[in-house]
This record gives structure tokens, C-alpha cells and sequence, in this order.
């Protein structure tokens, strides 16, 4: 399996440094490249075609939380990894409503940082503790009616293991199912919910308590 391919965003160089020189330890992860800003990083996000985008948000010209919107919105198959040093409930939330996959800060672990770059790889959410708490808070009291009856029951299964943080693989394991199956499931749940990928329907699911 090709390593994956990623893509710095931040506006401090020497975070920039550490964290290539952290993560080209590892075989299974080649930096691509770097930018010291959101507009830079969007550029280099549509040059390069990373796999994953760790992403920073608080930076000059562009911050993370618009270059995580037009990157979602402009390079396909790209994951964005938020890593900051801010878990405000508004800035989680308008993260992961804006597509990225994870939210961690910058007080991770090495361990913890490379798994949450491949689970972004992968498809799957990571969220660290304080910015899951954070928005649990935004999600907690449901604003509008429930879309989950609309779902039929395998759906609802699909979806409950969605939430947990497995993926189309696992699930398909836990089910019974063929992973082409699942892949149907979960584009037929995604349109029932009208959201736009697993990450949005794993929230969704959390803010009807879907257990």
C-alpha cells in the first residue's frame, strides 16, 4: 500500500518543521508539502492532491475553517484533520459542519496523531475528548424534526456502526453483509439525512441519540 500522502497547513514554521519531521518518521506517511496559510493550503491542496490536509485555523489571509470548506468543496477524496491548540464549541462545530473528518489538539501524542492521520486516510472520524465534549454541548438538543424513522431498520444498523467509528469493512463483518452492500447502505443513508458524508451522518446520529 502507497504511504499516505499529506499536506501541512499552518502559519508557524517551526510547528510546520516539527510536525514533518514527527511524521517522516513514520513509512506509511510522506509529507507532500506545507503552507503557512488557508489560501496557500487550498492552492496546494488542488496542486498536489493529498490524501489528507492536517490543518490548522487560526492563520492569516485565509483561516483553517474556510480552507477546510473550499478544500471539501474542490479536491475530491481529500480528508482534513484539524490540528489546533483551540477546542471552542463554535469553531468544532463549524469544522466538522465545513467537512473535516477530525478535530485534534495540539497536545496529542505522536501515537495518537499518526493513528488519527490514518483513520482520515481511511475515511473514519477522530475526535479528541475536550473537542467531542465541546460538541456533544452543540449537539445535544435536536433543533429539528428527526430524519432516523425514514430509515429503514438495516439502514439504522448501518448507521449505528457509522456512529461508533467502524468502517464499511468492518461493518460489513459485523452484518453479515458484502462491503458493496454496506457502500449502498450508506449512500442511501447519506441522502436520507441530507448530509454529505459519513462524518456528518456519525454526528447526526449522535445529536437523535442513536445508540
Amino acid at each position: 500500500m502507497p504511504p499516505i500522502r499529506l499536506l501541512i497547513v499552518d502559519d508557524h514554521a517551526i510547528v510546520r518543521e516539527g510536525l514533518r519531521t514527527l511524521l517522516e518518521e513514520e513509512p506509511s506517511i510522506t509529507v507532500v508539502g506545507e503552507a503557512s496559510n488557508g489560501q496557500v493550503g487550498l492552492h496546494q491542496a488542488q496542486t498536489l492532491k493529498p490524501d489528507v490536509v492536517l490543518m490548522d485555523l487560526v492563520m492569516p489571509d485565509m483561516d483553517g475553517l474556510e480552507a477546510t470548506r473550499r478544500i471539501k468543496q474542490t479536491v475530491a477524496d481529500c480528508q482534513v484533520l484539524v490540528l489546533t491548540s483551540f477546542a471552542e464549541d463554535e469553531k468544532v462545530r463549524q469544522a466538522i459542519q465545513f467537512g473535516a473528518i477530525g478535530y485534534l489538539l495540539k497536545d496529542v501524542l505522536k501515537p495518537e496523531l499518526v493513528r488519527a492521520v490514518h483513520a482520515a486516510a481511511a475515511g473514519q472520524p477522530t475526535l479528541h475528548p475536550e473537542a467531542q465534549r465541546h460538541l456533544i454541548r452543540q449537539v445535544t438538543a435536536p433543533t429539528e424534526p428527526s430524519l432516523l424513522p425514514t430509515l429503514t431498520e438495516r439502514e439504522t444498523d448501518v448507521l449505528r456502526l457509522i456512529a461508533q467509528g467502524l468502517s464499511n469493512r468492518e461493518i460489513a463483518h459485523t452484518l453479515h453483509l458484502t462491503e458493496g452492500t454496506v457502500k449502498g447502505y450508506v449512500s442511501a443513508i447519506l441522502a436520507k439525512l441530507d448530509v454529505n458524508d459519513r462524518t456528518q451522518a456519525a454526528l447526526y446520529a449522535v445529536k437523535h441519540h442513536l445508540q
